[in-house]
């Protein structure tokens, strides 16, 4: 079955390339307070219709945050995080008031080379406030053609459904807001998105993507049973709908009694239901890797590359498996720079490329990629146990500064409780060793 999926799945992919795009909100400053919502409300339709064409492949807006949250977004700063982020391109705009119309200013900037951008203003969209949610649906459509992506018959009428989750306004005001929340990054953002999507639900019981994204919010807080319970049902709700299958799949994944084959199903159907989902793709590789199916995990992680070739996490699990399970050292090396390359804050891809180089006894360079883990969470454990290892085979003195700070940093924390009693006997065998 899987097979038949990857056949299929690559069919679908070859005729397209794919386009990196960063779905920023509208500038809605020019309404009353409350309706600025719809700056977000807008750029969530965008985003859920184009999310149905293999041509378009979105970063994820957390990924935005390193280059900043201003309140407005305009051009400058657009083409500052689109380039932060190695987009193509930018989807963003404005939302004014005209008489009893909102008129909706869509914009798309192209990122070219040299850095520089060029701008192309599409045709205003206007409606008043009772068919706004049916008119943004052609949004996503202009986007296509600004961008020169062909649609079928199909793939429009795709399109515009996902771009119509709800009927109801007040429903999707609630979950506009709940984005809005969710985008702070905090826990107290994802409890108040937990209530506003709880609310947008009340409001309409059938908003799909309302009971899923309740459900990644759940799962965010660390509620992986009341995550799973909106994920079914959001798939009682539209068998169709792939993002609660991944979901489930990455819980099945997570689980402490190891669901791998649950995961690997989970996954295989999201695939099934859209063939071109890059994120379902790395899930399945995670699934094969857990499973011991290297070979499998390695193909799922090229598939999903054909998708979305600038996904970081996906370089990064194949800098992974490529050195621990291949022992490819230079294939891994460049997996793991690429991942970089993609996400700079992506400490995980660091330290991976870190004890690569520790392993292979370039002490200069795993020493770099440590201190640049810290330079993004200056309260990494790892990266300073891992510093002090590297230090003392290179510079004791070093070595003791950075055992100390490790210990004053990791001492509170019960998961470290064993490697901080390991790192006072490095620290007291260091001490004997030099003398003032």
């Amino acid at each position: 079955m899987l097979a038949t999926l990857l056949a299929a799945s690559g069919a679908a992919g070859a005729s397209v390339k794919p386009r990196a795009l960063v779905v920023l909100p509208y500038d809605a400053s020019a309404l009353g307070r409350e309706e600025q919502w719809l700056g977000e409300g807008v750029a969530q339709l965008v985003a859920l219709g184009l999310a149905q064409h293999p041509g378009f492949v979105q970063i994820e807006r957390a990924r935005v945050r390193a280059y900043g949250q201003p309140e407005v977004w305009g051009e400058t700063a657009v083409l500052q995080a689109a380039r932060g982020v190695r987009a193509d391109a930018a989807v963003f705009g404005r939302i004014e008031r005209r008489g009893d119309d909102y008129v909706i200013l869509a914009r798309l900037l192209e990122v070219r080379g040299g850095g520089g951008g060029e701008g192309t203003v599409l045709e205003p969209v206007a409606a008043p406030e009772g068919e706004l949610l049916a008119r943004v649906a052609a949004l996503p459509l202009a986007y296509a053609k600004a961008l020169r992506v062909p649609l079928t018959d199909a793939e429009v009428a795709r399109i515009e459904r996902a771009t119509r989750p709800t009927t109801s306004l007040r429903a999707f005001e609630l979950y506009a807001r709940g984005m809005i929340a969710v985008q702070r990054g905090s826990q107290e953002g994802n409890e108040a998105a937990v209530d506003l999507l709880a609310r947008a639900i009340e409001a309409d019981p059938n908003f799909v993507v309302a009971q899923y994204t309740l459900g990644a919010v759940h799962q965010s807080l660390g509620n992986r049973w009341k995550a799973a319970a909106q994920y079914r049902a959001s798939t009682q709700l539209d068998a169709a709908y792939p993002e609660p299958y991944k979901a489930l799949g990455d819980l099945f994944l997570a689980a402490p009694r190891r669901l791998f084959d649950q995961a690997v199903e989970a996954y295989t159907k999201a695939i099934e239901l859209r063939p071109f989902y890059a994120d379902a793709y790395v899930g399945l590789g995670d699934a094969r890797a857990a499973k011991g199916e290297v070979d499998g995990a390695i193909t799922a992680y090229q598939k999903a590359l054909v998708f979305n070739p600038v996904n970081p996490k996906v370089h990064m699990s194949l800098g992974k498996i490529y050195y621990s399970e291949k022992g490819l050292y230079y294939e891994s090396v460049n997996a793991y720079k690429r991942a970089v390359e993609f996400d700079p804050q992506l400490v995980e891809a660091r330290m991976g490329l870190g004890e690569v180089y520790e392993e292979k006894g370039l002490y200069k360079e795993a020493i770099e990629e440590y201190k640049r883990v810290l330079e993004v969470d200056d309260k990494h454990t790892g990266a300073l146990y891992n510093l002090a290892l590297v230090f003392e085979k290179v510079d004791p003195r070093e070595a003791i500064a950075h055992w100390e700070r490790y210990i004053q940093l990791a001492s509170p924390l019960q998961t470290e409780k064993d490697w901080v009693d390991v790192a006072r006997q490095h620290l007291k065998k260091l001490k004997s060793q030099v003398k003032d």
